[in-house]
């Protein structure tokens, strides 16, 4: 029988369910099942052979293994790409809707994970790209049952999401500040000490401000080296800012969570929640929220 909706893969919604019987319902129950000993078994099982290819992949790049045993290597990788892909075509032959699922995230990725080997034959070099695969070890969460880490994991996402018009403000301030002082130390510093072009004067800027220091440029003009140690300075509390917008978003959605004084209202416009209960207004883009906008 098909697997019932509150045992499902939180990343496997109810559209993905099952048919109603017969062996597509048996295989799906494998597949999609989280508490019976098969399906627990198969999980177990994909997620060993998820490692392997992907060991298989990183052992085919060091020239004294990948040199070496060659064929070995070819064969294996084609193994498991043909595993692979008997497991997503039935995946997809056990869903009642094949095409949600094939657009959906676990789909996609399932997808990708084989394609490179295919690609491989008209472009080499292309199957390195087989370590996406180690996307598809999320499922460690519904195998093992983290729900809380599920829930850790999704708190986190919203966070991001709702940080995300901030970040932009940030990153847009630290591009022009990057552009600004990098045009400025081609000025001061100029093509002889390495400053070749304002493009790679911005380069230089970004090294300088990420506190990363790789030393392939380095002003050589006491002026230049005045402006370089205000950048570095710069960049130690530029690195906090995005740090500290997430966590206040997470502070914030915590907190509402467990005292339960955030509204479920989504502004229509920007579609951004959390909103207190007797906000008007969405806080994020000023947009009035559903039923309130013309409340006296």
């Amino acid at each position: 029988m098909p697997t019932p909706p509150h045992q499902r893969d939180a990343f496997h919604p109810v559209e993905h369910g099952g048919p109603p019987g017969g062996w597509r319902a048996r295989i799906h129950e494998i597949i999609f099942g989280i508490d019976t000993p098969a399906g627990r078994a198969f999980d177990i099982g994909l997620v060993a052979a998820i490692l392997l290819s992907i060991l298989v992949v990183v052992l085919d790049s060091v020239p004294a293994v990948g040199g070496r045993h060659a064929r070995l290597m070819y064969a294996l990788e084609w193994f498991f790409t043909l595993l692979f892909t008997v497991e997503y075509a039935a995946r997809l032959a056990t869903v009642r809707q094949p095409w949600r699922y094939a657009v959906s995230f676990y789909g996609l990725i399932d997808l990708l994970s084989v394609l490179p080997t295919y690609i491989s034959l008209l472009v080499p070099g292309s199957e390195a790209l087989l370590d996406i695969r180690i996307l598809r070890l999320l499922r460690v969460f519904r195998i093992f049952k983290l729900t809380l880490y599920i829930e850790e994991y999704t708190m986190l996402g919203e966070a991001l999401a709702a940080s995300r018009r901030k970040i932009m403000v940030f990153i847009s301030v630290v591009l022009m500040a990057v552009l600004i002082l990098g045009t400025l130390m081609y000025v001061v510093e100029g093509p002889k000490h390495g400053f070749t072009s304002i493009p790679t004067a911005m380069y230089w800027a970004i090294v300088t401000m990420t506190t990363v220091g790789y030393g392939d440029i380095t002003p050589q003009t006491a002026l230049g080296k005045a402006i370089a140690s205000f950048m570095m300075l710069l960049g130690w509390g530029i690195l906090a800012v995005p740090t500290g917008i997430v966590t206040a978003e997470m502070t914030a959605r915590r907190h509402g969570l467990r005292d339960g004084n955030r509204s479920s209202l989504t502004c229509t416009g920007c579609s951004s929640s959390d909103h207190a209960p007797n906000a008007r207004f969405c806080k994020d883009c000023g947009g009035s929220l559903p039923g309130k906008g013309d409340r006296p």
